[in-house]
């Protein structure tokens, strides 16, 4: 079935529990895992936003870089309990959804499995949802994870 999942992360509980599904999906596919971090790609508004060209870059990129530690490091730890392999990539793109297909493709991955938000109403709108376009622009399987409403999470 599927051997290399592609698992995309920004840290949040939300892909947390994307994770841990996917992760249990590898143990019992036999399947490997990567753990993909993308970090936003922030020169071309900061070139353009005369606001903006007081920012420290390199306080900023040894911050981001911090963040996507922390969150790949999670899935790896999580990887070894399983005894799933594991990698990780990190990339730089200003725009995630692309990012996250060019990666799965580049990695051979047959599965992507990422979290969805659940946006709905006019931050849909204004945001948008990259698993939304991930789903559109991907010629390879995406398992989405859903959220639990906490209404029916079991306490």
């Amino acid at each position: 079935m599927f051997k290399h999942l592609l698992i995309p992360t920004d840290g949040s509980e939300l892909s947390k529990e994307a994770v841990r599904s996917g992760i249990r999906l590898a143990h019992e596919l036999g399947a490997k895992v990567t753990a993909l971090y993308v970090m936003p790609d922030y020169n071309a508004l900061i070139y353009g936003a005369e606001a903006l060209l007081t920012i420290n870059a390199a306080e900023f990129d040894a911050h981001v870089q911090k963040y996507a530690d922390k969150a790949l490091h999670f899935v790896e730890h999580l990887a070894r309990e399983q005894n799933v392999p594991c990698a990780t990539v990190r990339t730089a793109s200003a725009s995630i959804y692309r990012a996250i297909v060019k990666q799965a493709q580049d990695l051979d991955c047959d599965l992507i499995c990422m979290a969805s938000h659940g946006r709905k109403g006019i931050s849909e709108l204004l945001l948008g949802s990259e698993t939304q376009k991930v789903l559109t622009h991907s010629s390879i399987h995406v398992l989405v994870h859903r959220a639990v409403p906490k209404e029916r999470k079991k306490t």
